[in-house]
Formats: structure tokens, sequence, C-alpha cells
């Protein structure tokens, strides 16, 4: 009897929202086409794939793939600077939470909405674009060096520095990032209730402390949502900025994984490497993710499930 109460209330459930199911099918569908049904070809990083044989034919090798990453010569250098790279533009994480919280207590809209559209457009543009304009300006006549030189600092060529890379990254990041990491908490900070601010002046509270102790807490559960889903791509790294500001001389430090798999994979035709490589580097954001999901529920009481 529960049994069939219960699919009764799942059916009226479903058929009381059947127009919403029906809005977010074509989105499903799309997701299981391009995202659940490729995961078949997973495989091939435990077999020596070959095209004549295809991803069933081609003979199973195991973990083979894998030892050989292991091995490589240099795989400690470019898992750490995946990680080091990851971790530098980690450290940007909390400026678009400050701007946003900064944007919020502006009480001139013209002002506003200038510094909005100022921060939103580096985001459409393109990556190549970015990436063009960094080299231009990084280069030893290039306008940071003009700047620079007025304080007395030597001109040098910063792109070909590698400790400089990952800083590089991470600012390029932030500055095309910056305005679309804002939105998200300036439309959950919409949510904060006119009356919970009005009480808070009532009571003394200045701007400041109704920043600390109504708004923060507010989209902590945000913060907390968006520190979870960057730690779980922590090691994927965009492969196309960081290949456009490779160069010879700062390879030490920009050769990261998805640019190792692009040269691997695309570059010398090794697929079954290529996708083991994948699959770590896949497996070890899965960890990651769990692992700052389990901490955050335990601590936080906010999770992603």
């Amino acid at each position: 009897m529960r049994e069939r109460s219960k699919t009764k209330k799942l059916l009226k459930q479903l058929n009381r929202c059947k127009y919403l199911y029906l809005l977010i099918l074509p989105s499903m569908i799309t997701i299981f086409i391009f995202h659940y049904i490729p995961l078949y070809g997973v495989q091939i990083a435990f077999k020596d794939y070959r095209n004549s044989l295809g991803i069933w034919g081609s003979p199973w090798v195991g973990f083979k793939h894998f030892i050989t990453f292991f091995n490589y010569p240099y795989f400690k250098n470019i898992l750490w600077n995946t990680i080091w790279v990851s971790l530098c533009s980690l450290t940007t994480f909390p400026l678009p939470i400050i701007f946003s919280l900064m944007l919020n207590e502006m009480k001139n809209g013209k002002l506003k909405k200038v510094c909005q559209t100022i921060t939103y457009a580096p985001y459409f543009v393109s990556t190549v674009v970015v990436c063009s304009m960094t080299i231009l300006f990084l280069n030893r006549d290039g306008l940071v060096n003009i700047l620079l030189s007025f304080f007395g600092v030597t001109p040098q060529n910063y792109m070909a520095i590698p400790s400089a890379f990952a800083p590089i990254y991470a600012i390029t990041g932030l500055w095309t990032g910056l305005g679309w990491g804002t939105i998200i908490y300036l439309a959950t900070l919409a949510g904060v209730s006119p009356e919970l601010i009005e009480a808070a002046k009532i009571d003394g509270a200045s701007r400041l402390q109704i920043i600390l102790h109504v708004n923060l807490p507010h989209i902590f559960p945000t913060i907390i949502t968006m520190f979870i889903l960057r730690m779980g791509s922590l090691l994927s790294v965009g492969f196309e900025k960081a290949y456009l500001l490779q160069n010879p001389l700062n390879l030490e430090a920009s050769n990261i994984i998805s640019t190792y798999v692009y040269e691997i994979g695309l570059v010398q035709n090794q697929f079954s490497y290529s996708a083991a490589i994948g699959l770590f580097n896949n497996v070890i954001n899965i960890i990651l993710l769990v692992t700052a999901n389990t901490i955050s529920k335990k601590l936080a009481k906010t999770s992603l499930w």
C-alpha cells in the first residue's frame, strides 16, 4: 500500500510539472548523447588502440599506458606545473566575491553599470586575442615594460621567464573571469531581505558590519558550492590559453597535462596513451571533488550532495 501511494504521488508530481520536465528534456538528451554515450571510448586507455582494429578489436594491455606515464622522466615536472598553475589561479577565487560585495554597496546606479560593463566585457574576448595581447604587453618593448621603466625597472621579456608563467596565467584568468564570477554572487545578493538590512541599520550596524554579518552569510552557501566545483577542476587547466602562452623559453613551467595530452594524442597519434593520461587527470579531479564536498558537508553543513 505504501509503495502504491508513493507511486501515485510521484505520478501526480510528474503530471503537475510535466511542462517543466519537457523544457529540460532537450538539454538532458543533449548531455546524454554528447557526454555519456562517448564514455565507452574510455576503454582505449586500457588497450593498444589501432585504427584498423577499432576500439573493440584492439588488444587489451591493462595499465601499461598509466605505468608508462608514471615512469616518464618529466612526469613529476608536468604534474607539478599543472598543480602550481591551478593553485595560482585558485588564489584569485576570493576576488569576485569581494568585488560583488563592493558593487552591491554602490549607490550610484550609473557608475555601478559602468563598472559592471567594464569587468564583464573581457569575458567575451576570444582566448586567442587575450593571449596575443598578453604577449604584446609583456614583451621587452611592451606596455608593461614601458610603464615599469618610469620606476627604474629594467625591461625584460616576462614571457621568457618560466617562474612568471603561472602568475601570468592566473592574472589573465582573473581579468577575463572577474565579471562573470561576480554575476553569480550579485544574483545571490539580490535575494537578501531588505527588511533584514533595515533591521540591522536600526540596531546601529555600520555598512561593514552589514556586509560581514548579513550579506556574506547569505552568499556563503554559494561560495562553498563554487569552491567545491573549483576544486573538482583543479587539475583541468585550460589547454587553449596555456598552449598559446607557451614558448620554448618557458616550456619547463608551461608544459602541463593538457598540453602534453595534445602533443601525444593529436600530434603523435598515441591515442591510447593520451586517453590514459586524460583518465588519470579526471580520476584525480573526482577524488578532489568528493574530498572537498565531504569536508564542506562536515564543517560548513553545505555540499553539492
